[in-house]
């Protein structure tokens, strides 16, 4: 498995609220893995919601003894995010806070992805296939057929999210269970990505031959020549062929 990872705040934001974890190397009981958070809140309040919950949910799961996982990844979304509501009622400074959130692991060619919010992870190969559902309000208005994605792209509501760790007390995260294939590459990111770059030019770039440090700058460097006007977050894996099994 090769991967590369890396944040940037962008051109417009003062502080960088995104927070990323990667670990090729086993997490526990989880043979490697790879989030992505973005945090929402004022002041610090989304820079301590993402890191916390990146940091508390690792930890969890490093001291788990549970093996599958879903069960692990939901387990650990459910304590941390209780952990968040609790300190968000102790201190005034983080009420309102929360984090979207996405979670991969590949376990013998198995990608398992735990979701919650709008930051997204994909499958780029012949084609580039969005895996994750995104817990938006306009993205829940396309698929009830209200407008179409080109108009959910630029609608002034597009960043209002209807899930988030740390918002609710009955926490439901998505999870995805994937086969992958040969050729396969997996891209996890915030929306301060596909909100500046067409999914089109995501997909020339990481289908390009250059190494995955390049293909990952390449994409921040046209985040923000696009504008640049959220913190732009991007974590790309590529597994080796030996990887790729069924489950």
């Amino acid at each position: 498995m090769k991967t590369f990872s890396m944040t940037d705040v962008g051109r417009r934001r003062e502080m960088n609220q995104d927070y990323i974890y990667a670990s090729e190397t086993p997490v526990g009981n989880l043979p490697n893995l790879f989030i992505v958070a973005d945090g929402m809140g004022g002041h610090n309040a989304g820079d301590f919601a993402s890191r916390y919950t990146v940091e508390h949910v690792v930890e969890a799961i490093k001291g788990s003894g549970l093996c599958e996982p879903v069960s692990l990844l939901g387990t650990a979304l459910r304590q941390v995010n209780a952990e968040l509501l609790a300190l968000a009622g102790e201190d005034p400074k983080l009420r309102g806070m929360g984090t979207t959130f996405v979670a991969a692991t590949v376990v013998a060619g198995c990608l398992y992805v735990a979701n919650v919010g709008d930051s997204r992870l994909y499958l780029v190969n012949q084609n580039m296939i969005q895996v994750t559902k995104d817990h938006s309000l306009v993205q829940e208005m396309v698929r009830m057929g209200e407008m179409n994605p080109r108009q959910a792209r630029v609608h002034p509501d597009k960043n209002i999210i209807t899930r988030a760790v740390g918002a609710m007390r009955d926490l439901k995260a998505d999870f995805f269970e994937v086969n992958l294939r040969p050729g396969d590459r997996i891209l996890i990111c915030s929306d301060g990505l596909t909100n500046m770059l067409e999914d089109s030019e995501i997909r020339r770039i990481i289908s390009s031959r250059h190494d995955l440090a390049s293909m990952v700058r390449q994409l921040i460097v046209a985040a923000n020549e696009n504008g640049g006007k959220d913190n732009i977050s991007v974590i790309i894996i590529d597994p080796f062929s030996d990887e790729v099994k069924r489950c």
